[in-house]
């Protein structure tokens, strides 16, 4: 396979995450449904985050047999359990820490002149991710978290196709691309529920930082693998997705139906272990 045919297989497995994110389009959905798509969103993001870190874990899963059978020694498994941990605590409390700067820079009084506030200067403070909606900053973590799971799913691509198995590489695109699909619904559930109605714009860029590491993984990966890389990238992932599940889990703790948290959740796991099955069932 070529390296215009791979990045093609790239490209349509990160794409299809625009297939979801028309629902950030929804006028302010009634409080029933706004709950339950917050609920769905975190039931897809916990599977993510299972999803992310069953294959994060497996180079030190594969280091510790090795120890077990006497034919490797503990800097295998000190390495890649350093770099398991380290990347979930980066991930997880990189955003807190991000998080709660945003929030200080926000109360800190603009050193603007006195008298009446001008046009100019409100669209000064209105500028930049520190003047969007909590949604509108939740649909970025999420798509950010997402794009970095990505990243890992575009490295399995390459790699699949560099060593000529093109059968599984085909079948890695279409469970990926069923995937991503979903996910697209994630990064623009905050956005549906709050009925907060983004622009095309926006939504693309969204899809772009959701899906973009697909295809930078699938080049990368077709030029060499590395367990360490796709474990540096799988748990940042994985801490920042669950970041987002506490804040969406927050918000859903306020609702007046909670079984509709349930119900949502359930669904999302479904949604993820069902679309995960297609890549299992090529042997993936």
């Amino acid at each position: 396979m070529s390296e215009a045919q791979t990045l093609l297989l790239g490209l349509i497995a990160g794409g299809t995450i625009v297939l979801g994110l028309p629902m950030g389009k929804l006028r302010s959905p009634r409080p029933a449904l706004a709950q339950f798509l917050n609920a769905l969103a975190i039931g897809i993001l916990l599977f993510l985050i299972w999803d992310v870190l069953s294959h994060a874990y497996e180079p030190l899963d594969t280091a510790l047999g090795n120890l077990h059978d006497g034919k490797g020694g503990f800097g295998p498994v000190f390495g890649y359990g350093a770099l398991f941990l380290a990347g979930i605590a980066v991930g997880l409390l990189s955003l807190v820490f991000y998080e709660r700067w945003l929030s200080r820079a926000r109360k800190k009084p603009r050193p603007f002149g006195p008298g009446t506030m001008t046009s100019g200067e409100l669209s000064a403070i209105r500028t930049g991710i520190g003047g969007w909606s909590p949604a509108r900053r939740l649909s970025l973590l999420i798509a950010v978290g997402i794009g970095l799971h990505n990243f890992g799913e575009g490295l399995a691509i390459g790699a699949s196709a560099a060593a000529g198995a093109i059968g599984l590489a085909t079948v890695l695109v279409i469970g990926f691309a069923l995937h991503n699909a979903t996910e697209g619904f994630g990064i623009v559930a905050p956005l549906a529920a709050e009925g907060d109605r983004p622009s095309w714009r926006f939504l693309l860029l969204m899809g772009f930082i959701g899906g973009g590491p697909t295809l930078i993984g699938t080049a990368v990966g077709r030029q060499f693998t590395s367990d360490a890389v796709s474990v540096i990238f799988l748990t940042l992932a994985a801490g920042s997705i669950l970041y987002v599940v506490i804040q969406l889990l927050g918000v859903a703790f306020k609702s007046t139906r909670k079984d509709l948290l349930y119900y949502g959740v359930l669904l999302g796991l479904a949604a993820g272990f069902v679309t995960d099955m297609i890549v299992t069932a090529g042997g993936a």
